[in-house]
Parts: C-alpha cells; sequence; structure tokens
C-alpha cells in the first residue's frame, strides 16, 4: 500500500520521527536535515501527506506538519521500536 511505500525512504521515515510528538514548521524540518535541499524535503513532505502519514497545516506564511500516527496503524509501534 501507500504508507508502506512511503516509509521505505530513510528520509521520509525521519521526517515522521521529527514530527512524531510534536508539530514543525517545514523550514524546522529541512534544518534538522542539513544533507537534503529544501526542494527534496518538501517532496518528502508531499508524498507523505499524499499517503495521509503527515498532517499539515497552514499558519500565516508557514506550513506546519505532524505525524499522523493513527494513518499507521501498527506500522506506528514498529517505527517507534526502530528509534528507541
Amino acid at each position: 500500500p501507500q504508507a508502506m511505500a512511503a516509509v521505505a525512504s530513510p528520509r521520509r521515515r525521519e521526517i515522521l520521527r521529527l514530527t512524531w510528538t510534536r508539530e514543525r514548521a517545514a523550514g524546522d524540518i529541512h534544518r534538522a536535515m542539513p544533507d537534503v535541499t529544501f526542494g527534496a524535503v518538501s517532496l518528502h513532505l508531499r508524498a507523505l501527506v499524499e499517503a495521509g502519514l503527515l498532517d499539515a497545516r497552514v499558519d500565516g506564511r508557514f506550513r506546519r506538519y505532524r505525524a499522523n500516527r493513527a494513518a499507521l496503524g501498527p506500522l506506528a509501534s514498529e517505527l517507534e521500536a526502530m528509534w528507541r
């Protein structure tokens, strides 16, 4: 399914980790991943949002993201175990 394909990427898993417990702006996510261009981060964010794994909201001129844990279902506990 689309969720499995979305979390197959290490970069996307890192974005989920960064947004797991708190909402973050796209710029904050990019700064946490200095080896990735902002354009690439943006493409990963879009893929995660389209897969329903990341919630996005507009806040002024920023877009803020937070992992949608419920959408990950049983994958959520697998990811948490991997991050420990």
